[in-house]
């Protein structure tokens, strides 16, 4: 029993420390919510160190995943007619947005991950950052198709 309440304060602790490391990349990100693409990156700095594993298996570098969806978000841009990589290249990137108070929200695709780690909880015990990377890896809809493409960019040809 004491084993169980163990596990259980540490998965809210883990859950406390993705929300807001996706919510601080979210507004480095200029995005007021987290996505599906902030939590992953979330779990990949977890100290449990079990997403950056999951991306070495599948021959992906966890390091090179942030740089991958920031390079899909110029590339959206740019093809809507933003040339933003202007902005980029000349050392104009903009700072952070400051975080909203209240409660915590996130986008569709990020508040879908946590409605899938909360519906199953009782299979993490205890929650690990591969857990989010395997939620997002089977999403169907919406940023995680990026995400996923973002990753595959990241796996070396053979």
């Amino acid at each position: 029993m004491l084993s169980g309440i163990k596990t259980r304060l540490s998965n809210v602790r883990t859950i406390k420390t993705l929300c807001e490391s996706a919510e601080n990349y979210a507004l480095k990100d200029q995005q007021r919510q987290a996505g599906a693409e902030h939590f992953l990156l979330a779990a990949i700095d977890l100290p449990d160190n079990t997403a950056r594993l999951a991306f070495r298996e599948i021959g992906a570098d966890a390091a090179g995943f942030r740089d991958a969806v920031g390079a899909q978000y110029w590339e959206a841009l740019r093809s809507v007619g933003v040339n933003a990589g202007e902005h980029k290249s000349g050392g104009l990137t903009p700072e952070p947005l400051q975080g909203a108070a209240g409660l915590y929200d996130a986008a569709p695709s990020g508040a879908e991950v946590m409605k899938e780690l909360a519906a199953n909880r009782n299979d993490h015990r205890p929650l690990l950052g591969a857990h989010v990377v395997a939620i997002v890896a089977a999403m169907e809809q919406g940023a995680s198709r990026h995400v996923r493409c973002a990753a595959w960019e990241l796996i070396p040809v053979r």
